[in-house]
Formats: C-alpha cells, structure tokens, sequence
C-alpha cells in the first residue's frame, strides 16, 4: 500500500482517503467538505507556486490549500 499525504499527489492522479488527521476543529471542516474516508479524490491542477490545489471529488471541485491536504492520508489508486 502505497500511503501519502493529499499535498504530495501530482496532477491527473486518483487517490482514496484514508484518515484526517490534525486538530479537532479543522478535522472537522475536512470531513464536512466531503473528504471522508474510503472517498475517491481526483488531483485536478495544482496553482503556479503549489497552493492552492484543485480536487474532484463526489461531483465537485474543492481548493485546499497545502496545510491542509498535508493532514489527509491516502492512498494511491490511478491515472485520471
């Protein structure tokens, strides 16, 4: 199993979240935007300088910035 976090995903890769880590409040933010585990997430692009970074995921594009795609576990499941 070949684990990461969400910010170390490259562009046009799917992934599976695994677990949310960080502080409470923050956690939950995450999980209420839909990044729950077992979701499939799709890298779209990432901004010039590497923050924000574009998601699909469950019909919807989601801007994360690194800090906090660096508290979500996953793992590796393809191309786009």
């Amino acid at each position: 199993m070949n684990k990461r976090t969400l910010d170390q995903i490259e562009p046009d890769n799917s992934v599976k979240v695994l677990k949310v880590t960080g502080r409470k409040s923050s956690r939950k933010r995450i999980l209420d935007m839909g990044l729950t585990p077992g979701t499939r997430v799709d890298v779209i692009r990432r901004a010039p300088l590497g923050d924000p970074v574009e998601f699909r995921l469950k019909g919807y594009n989601l801007s994360l910035r690194k800090r906090e795609a660096e508290t979500i576990l996953v793992e590796f499941v393809g191309s786009t």
